[in-house]
């Protein structure tokens, strides 16, 4: 199984073309959402786990494969590693508790580490188990993609980090 390259949905801004795919459901597998990001051009590894993950400067998304059978479930999600401190767990939940709200993906939730710092998690998940649609399954990734991408930037401007992300972008920071 293969993925229509004019299915790709682009980056740009430009109408998403109409994806074109194999008739009928599909199940997908970690093969196909490499096909997927190699065609989004977009970096990616596989972990120590197994799991698919493609990083950024400031995150990194993974695409998970859980659950037997029916029960089978797709999962992408994304660890921003911008740490917190606990101080500031007031404002962040105030803030995803926002976007949460306004948007459908990715769900983003706190994680207090052991150290007391505090992380973002964004997730989405689609149940697998019975085969879906090609044309959904893509077009659900690249949008759960871009929607992480979003939060990121979302974040940055709501908590006013821009000064912290240039800062970091002019030490050489978070590079790859």
């Amino acid at each position: 199984m293969s993925i229509d390259p004019s299915s790709i949905p682009n980056f740009g801004g430009q109408p998403e073309p109409q994806p074109q795919g194999p008739a009928g459901p599909v199940l997908p597998d970690q093969d196909l959402v490499k096909q997927l990001l190699d065609q989004m051009e977009l970096k990616y590894i596989v972990d120590e786990e197994g799991d698919l993950a493609a990083p950024w400067e400031q995150f990194r998304t993974y695409f998970m494969f859980r659950g037997e059978a029916e029960q089978a479930v797709f999962s992408v999600r994304t660890f921003y590693d911008r740490p917190h401190t606990i101080d500031e767990k007031q404002q962040l939940l105030e803030s995803v508790d926002d976007w949460n709200r306004r948007t459908l993906w990715p769900k983003v939730y706190t994680h207090t580490h052991d150290d007391g710092s505090v992380r973002l998690i964004g997730e989405a998940q689609m149940l697998i188990g019975t085969g879906v649609d090609i044309n959904h399954f893509v077009s659900s990734t690249v949008s759960w993609v871009r929607a992480a991408i979003e939060f990121d930037k979302w974040l940055i401007e709501q908590l006013g980090l821009e000064e912290d992300a240039e800062a970091s972008e002019e030490r050489g920071e978070d590079e790859e």
